[in-house]
């Protein structure tokens, strides 16, 4: 498994991933329409941020991460797995070599996340790599719309406890 830059093709498949409003809210927020059309998926999905893709072999899509600068942390944005591959633990791999990549980039230390608390299975995810809720830097400059969030940060070098080496998540393809 591997990042690699996002790709039309993934774009196109991703849109498939995304089956209703709610599906799109938990997923990429608020102001994330739903339905949507190609242009307007490409619009809400903010393609100028760092936008990646994890692939398997031989190629395939499995998932799908972005991140920028937020409050001097590397921020996760947009983090979603296939749905035919979901509880395969890739999740893991996403966030961690989203993170590698991003504090390299960026610069940062720390990660940092929103997720709606209703999102039952990405905040055990998050918080087994270890993630924990903390304080909005800026309270006053906290986005619209994101209530019923928490804002989640850990360490790079937690997450590498945690997830290890490359490799050393849930072997791929599984079984």
């Amino acid at each position: 498994m591997k990042l690699v830059p996002l790709t039309a093709a993934h774009l196109a498949e991703m849109m498939g991933w995304i089956p209703d409003a709610a599906s799109a809210r938990n997923w990429a927020g608020p102001k994330f329409r739903h339905p949507f059309t190609a242009a307007t998926f490409r619009e809400d999905i903010r393609c100028d941020q760092p936008s990646f893709s994890l692939v398997g072999d031989p190629g395939e899509l499995l998932g799908f991460g972005q991140y920028y600068t937020r409050a001097g942390r590397c921020h996760l944005a947009r983090l979603i797995i296939s749905p035919r591959h979901r509880g395969r633990r890739l999740g893991e791999v996403l966030v961690r070599d989203l993170c590698r990549r991003g504090c390299a980039e960026l610069k940062a230390g720390e990660c940092s996340l929103f997720v709606y608390a209703a999102n039952v299975p990405a905040v055990h995810l998050y918080r087994r790599l270890g993630f924990s809720a903390g304080p909005y830097p800026n309270p006053e400059d906290a986005p619209f719309g994101l209530e019923g969030c928490d804002y989640l940060v850990a360490s790079l070098a937690e997450i590498e406890r945690r997830v290890g080496r490359p490799g050393s998540a849930a072997p791929w393809p599984p079984g």
